[in-house]
């Protein structure tokens, strides 16, 4: 299984994809430092200068620092879940369509251990890349954000949210793996691709339903979030990181990118549940696949 995970991290490592990646994070963290240090100075531009006791001041500097921050995890988190779907939704598939798989099946290894050492190798390698985006965009936040537009954090709070945000590409990879022992590598990124698009879009529809009292719009997105709960992760990671559970304003503080419906424990375990399944089911169906 180490030999299969120690493979598949150097193959992703040294794909053009992961460098492109790579390059274009620091782009994106260059600009967002860009925007928010903009942001930091030019904001209360004119407003003399605003006392901390002034509530009127507070709510409008935590509202506007928060939904920065937010805007930031939330590009994050669609960068790293693309980049978890594009280099692992492939991983099985293609081996099989190019005959590769021929040559690990020739060696005296269970077929568990080649979808496990594809896990822990493309898992490894995107949880160490989703936690390095994760704290850039925190550091930013801090060091260019200024007196205004910094979000004050603890370090439980930090450690508590890149937990759940580390969790994100591992939950991708059990599932495209499932697909990649089932399908083509297109049929399966199409599938997980709009799986992905249906958790957020429902996220926000449930973040509506809830503001507005509608609960038929509460139920499309608890019914989304059982059929992909990526976006209960990243809502609980918010919650964590900004401290607002059982905060009433905390939707108006931090926008669609909060959670005034705040995912429960059960929740956080079931998406736990759902990426180890997924990973057994992939295991199950590509021993029984004929190759």
């Amino acid at each position: 299984m180490w030999t299969i995970a120690r493979l598949a991290f150097k193959e992703i490592l040294y794909k053009k994809i992961f460098l492109i990646t790579i390059l274009m994070s620091i782009a994106f963290l260059v600009f967002y430092g860009t925007a928010t240090q903009f942001a930091a100075g030019k904001m209360f531009e004119g407003v003399g200068n605003p006392g901390m006791n002034d509530p009127y001041f507070l709510l409008r500097k935590n509202m506007l620092s928060t939904q920065l921050l937010g805007v930031g995890l939330y590009f994050a988190s669609f960068i790293t879940g693309l980049l978890a779907i594009l280099s692992s939704v492939g991983s099985i598939a293609s081996e099989i369509e190019s005959r590769q798989i021929d040559t690990l099946l020739a060696r005296p290894l269970h077929r568990r251990s080649i979808v496990l050492g594809k896990f822990v190798g493309l898992g490894g390698l995107l949880t160490v890349y989703a936690c390095a985006l994760f704290i850039g965009i925190i550091l930013v936040n801090q060091l260019m954000g200024g007196p205004y537009m910094s979000v004050e954090v603890t370090l439980q709070q930090v450690l508590k949210a890149i937990s759940l945000f580390a969790l994100q590409p591992l939950l991708l990879v059990g599932v495209a793996l499932l697909f990649s022992s089932m399908m083509t590598t297109i049929n399966g990124g199409i599938i997980l691709i709009i799986l992905y698009g249906i958790s957020f879009i429902g996220g926000f529809v449930e973040q509506i339903g809830v503001l507005t009292e509608n609960d038929s719009l509460v139920n499309i997105g608890i019914v989304s979030s059982l059929i992909f709960p990526l976006d209960s992760l990243f809502r609980k990671m918010t919650i964590f990181l900004f401290d607002t559970a059982d905060d009433p304003i905390s939707f108006a503080s931090q926008g669609l990118f909060g959670s005034i419906s705040a995912p429960s424990s059960f929740m956080i375990l079931y998406t736990i549940l759902y990426g180890a399944a997924a990973l057994w089911l992939a295991i199950r169906k590509f021993e029984a696949r004929d190759v």
